[in-house]
């Protein structure tokens, strides 16, 4: 699940009938086919989950990892990431986490151990945090505003809906051959993406529309403040010179990036889901799990008393005096959660119970994951036409009721009328409350606060996926039966992790609910 920062607008309108270049059409399809592999990471490594486990020998709490090492490693460096966009600028590092990301591919479709392979997923977590929001940012100055940035922004935004389903898909017919290639073939074509970005993504002085941005000369390519001369590539005031040291400004401290907080928040998360992983195999007393918690727990505060602290902290922390902002926050978190969560024990109930192929477990989850794809175009007009806070909370409502009935369900369930409901709900809510979470979570914020307040909303939904999984692996290891007990017994262990997910499902629709209220009693 991803989200659209506030696209700033630096150009004025342009007439809708003009007519892009080949090259502007180029930029796009490296834009969008980006966002789509991006999207489609999310989900390519849930139905090969157990031809993994199998193949490596490890637990589903180590399985899990491929899941929420993505998520962890999105969500985690997701601030960090912005921060590195605003210093190096946007066609370095969206250049830069092309190549990551296909390195990171390869790797981890070589791994023999699933530690790993672990790292390559928080690498290529790390490398779509940076390349996801770039990318609208950059379809935000490049393209002239208008039709044709909304024109640009519906392919950009369908592409990125429809990556999850892709991902599911592709990855079902993969695993038939070998998990290994469900990791390997993002390399190739994100190499090409690549080859194209060198020549079409803009640097700085290339963007609104391939021109210099205003008041800058037609050779400035480095986006430098106006009045320094073209070999001034340093931003120096007038008068200094290049050789001078004493009039120069000090160089920006390495705190500016926030290289500390970014690692105290990312080890924190770290720490966090392995120590909720832990806890079947060593228990409560053993510092493998407890300990590990207790450490999160520290890191994660160091994190905050160095941002407080901070003059260039990461997060804005104006945004969270919004509640709109933090009931956005927690909704998503909470739908992306325990979506994923539902998937997951799915996964591992239809391919090592029931015995299904990677690929009819994928054509499974698809009445989930393909409304959205279909609606994705129509959905501002629905926010719009009906409000929020009413579609936030239908949202919730509805794969709510989803997972209590799948609750209810006795074992081994028949598709149509088990999990074929469930997935059915679970796809209407995203198709009510996708959009309308995006809409509501930065309404209430000033324009100058937008931007980070997305990436607060975005880093909720990765950590909520995160922690979800991790919760649903610990609680499905901690129930199995012992070996060689009858299936039934097998599946009636799932119980506890569904009961989880239905308990996801129902804090974010109390979240929903608190909307409602706020929207009766006025503004939030």
């Amino acid at each position: 699940m991803t989200s659209s920062p506030l696209l700033p607008s630096h150009t004025a309108p342009a007439p809708a009938h003009a007519r892009w270049s080949p090259r502007m059409w180029g930029l796009l399809v490296v834009l969008a086919g980006n966002m789509l592999i991006d999207a489609l990471e999310v989900s390519v490594a849930l139905v090969a989950l157990p031809a993994i486990g199998t193949d490596l020998g490890g637990p589903l709490t180590t399985m899990q990892w491929t899941i929420t090492g993505f998520a962890v490693g999105f969500g985690g460096l997701m601030l960090f990431g912005a921060r590195a966009v605003a210093l190096l600028g946007r066609r370095r590092v969206y250049l830069a986490a092309l190549v990551g990301f296909a390195a990171a591919s390869l790797v981890g479709a070589l791994a023999e151990d699933p530690s790993l392979l672990t790292a390559t997923r928080v690498v290529k977590g790390f490398c779509a945090a940076l390349t996801a929001p770039t990318g609208l940012a950059i379809i935000a100055t490049a393209f002239p505003e208008g039709p044709q940035r909304n024109r640009a922004l519906s392919v950009y935004t369908l592409f990125g809906a429809g990556g999850f389903t892709a991902g599911l898909l592709l990855s079902g017919w993969l695993t038939g051959f070998s998990w290994r290639l469900t990791f390997a073939f993002p390399a190739p074509a994100v190499l090409v993406l690549f080859v194209l970005g060198l020549r079409l993504i803009p640097g700085a002085g290339e963007e609104n529309g391939g021109g210099p941005p205003p008041g800058a000369t037609a050779g400035d390519r480095d986006g430098r403040p106006p009045g320094t001369t073209a070999g001034d590539r340093t931003g120096r005031p007038p008068g200094t010179t290049a050789g001078g040291r004493a009039g120069r400004p000090p160089r920006p401290p390495l705190r500016r990036y926030g290289f500390a907080s970014a690692a105290a928040f990312l080890a924190g998360l770290l720490a966090l889901v392995q120590g909720i992983t832990s806890v079947p195999a060593h228990g409560w007393a053993d510092l493998r799990s407890t300990g590990l918690l207790a450490l999160a727990a520290g890191l994660l505060a160091l994190f905050v008393a160095l941002e407080r602290a901070s003059a260039h902290p990461l997060i804005r922390f104006e945004a969270l005096r919004s509640r709109a902002m933090i009931r956005s926050a927690l909704g998503a978190a909470c739908l992306n959660g325990s979506y994923l969560g539902l998937l997951f024990v799915l996964t591992h109930q239809l391919q090592s119970l029931a015995d299904w192929s990677p690929l009819r477990t994928a054509a499974a989850f698809l009445p989930a994951a393909a409304p959205l794809v279909v609606t994705a175009l129509f959905s501002g007009r629905i926010v719009a036409r009906f409000g929020a806070p009413r579609l936030i909370a239908a949202g919730a409502l509805l794969p709510f009721a989803g997972y209590l009935l799948l609750l209810r369900t006795p074992w081994p369930p028949a598709y149509a009328t088990g999990i074929l409901p469930t997935m059915l709900l679970v796809g209407a809510g995203f198709v009510l409350s996708f959009a309308a979470l995006n809409s509501q979570a930065t309404s209430q914020l000033p324009p100058a606060e937008r931007g980070a307040g997305s990436g607060l909303y975005q880093t909720a939904v990765q950590v909520g996926a995160a922690l979800s999984v991790a919760l649903v692996a610990a609680l499905l290891t901690g129930a199995a039966p012992p070996a060689g007990a009858a299936p039934a017994e097998f599946a009636e262990a799932c119980r506890p992790a569904l009961t989880l997910v239905a308990a996801v499902g129902g804090l974010g629709l109390l979240t929903a609910l608190t909307g409602l209220r706020s929207r009766r009693t006025g503004p939030p």
